[in-house]
C-alpha cells in the first residue's frame, strides 16, 4: 500500500506511525515525500501544489507495483487530510486500485472546508479579525502568486503561528506542530500561500467513479475539514463506507484516537487486500 501524507507533511513524521502498524498487520507499505517538501528535490522549495503531488502518488504507485516482493494486482491508497483528497482523485481514474482508505480528506478546500462558525465559537473569535487575517492572507497568497509567475523566490508564510500569517492558528493545536517540529529532521515551518489560489476543487462524479472499496474515517470537531460535506460525498462511492470519531482534525493522529484509527484501517485494508486469507 502507498501512503500520501498531509498539507506540509513529510515522511518522517505520522507517517512511520502508520505504517509500522500496518506492516505489523502484514501489509507491504510505502512512504514518500512530494517534490519540493522532505527529502525529495525540487525547487522551490514548500511548494504546494496538488497537481504535481497527485502526479507523484501515481509514480509512487508505479513504483510499488513494480517491486518484487510486492503483488502489483493487490495496491491499496492511503491519504490523509490533503493527501485524502490526493488518493480520492487517483482511485477514480485508476480501477486496478484495490482498496482506499481517505483519513480526514479535504475534499474541496472551500466548499468543504471547516466550519469557520464553529471555530470561531470555540476561539472566542471576532468576525472582523477573522476578516482582516483572511484578506492578509489573500494578499499574501496574491504576491506570492505573482512572484512564482515572475520566477522570483516565494513570499512564504507560516504552517502554525498567528492567525493572520500562518495556514493553521488554533492555540489549541499549537503543542502538536511544537512537537512536530521538535521531532521531524525535515519539517519546515513555512509554505508557499499561493496553494489557496490551486487548492482541490471536489469534481462531482469522483466519488462514484471509484470501483474499490473506500473507508473515509472523519472527525466530528473538525474546523479544517468540514465532515458534513466529505460524508456525503463519500456514501456516493459504490463501496464507500464511514466512520465518524467524536474529535478534532489533528487527534486522529495521536493516543488513543490514533489507535482507534489505525486499528480501523488495518482491520479494513486486510479485509480488502485478502491478507491472511489461505
Amino acid at each position: 500500500m502507498v501512503l500520501a501524507h498531509g498539507f506540509s507533511g513529510t515522511m518522517d513524521w505520522i507517517l512511520p506511525a502508520f505504517a509500522e502498524r500496518f506492516a505489523a498487520g502484514g501489509l507491504a507499505v510505502l512512504t514518500f515525500d512530494y517534490r519540493h517538501f522532505g527529502e525529495s528535490e525540487g525547487h522551490p522549495r514548500q511548494l504546494v501544489d496538488s497537481t504535481r503531488q497527485r502526479a507523484d502518488l501515481r509514480r509512487a504507485v508505479e513504483l510499488a507495483r513494480a517491486l518484487p516482493e510486492v503483488d502489483g494486482q493487490r495496491i491499496a491508497l492511503w491519504g490523509s487530510s490533503l493527501g485524502g483528497s490526493h488518493v480520492v482523485e487517483l482511485a477514480a481514474t485508476d480501477p486496478t486500485v484495490t482498496a482506499v482508505v481517505a483519513n480526514v480528506p479535504a475534499l474541496d478546500v472551500w466548499r468543504g472546508g471547516g466550519s469557520l462558525r464553529q471555530e470561531m465559537a470555540q476561539r472566542g473569535l471576532r468576525r472582523g479579525k477573522v476578516v482582516r487575517a483572511t484578506i492578509r492572507l489573500l494578499g499574501a497568497a496574491l504576491v506570492d502568486e505573482v512572484r512564482g509567475r515572475l520566477g522570483r523566490a516565494p513570499r512564504y508564510i507560516a504552517v502554525y503561528g498567528p492567525m493572520d500569517r500562518a495556514v493553521f492558528s488554533d492555540p489549541a493545536v499549537g503543542e502538536r506542530f511544537r512537537e512536530l517540529e521538535t521531532n521531524s529532521a525535515t519539517w519546515e515551518n513555512r509554505v508557499t500561500p499561493r496553494f489557496l489560489f490551486h487548492a482541490p476543487r471536489y469534481r462531482s462524479g469522483t466519488m462514484e467513479r471509484i470501483r474499490a472499496p473506500v473507508l473515509v474515517t472523519l472527525a466530528r470537531d473538525d474546523t479544517e475539514v468540514g465532515w458534513r460535506f466529505v460524508a456525503d460525498r463519500a456514501t456516493r462511492a459504490p463501496r464507500g463506507q464511514v466512520t465518524i470519531f467524536p474529535v478534532g482534525h489533528f487527534d486522529v493522529y495521536h493516543g488513543v484516537t490514533f489507535d482507534e484509527v489505525a486499528g480501523e484501517h488495518l482491520a479494513f485494508l486486510r479485509r480488502h487486500l485478502g491478507v491472511g486469507r489461505t
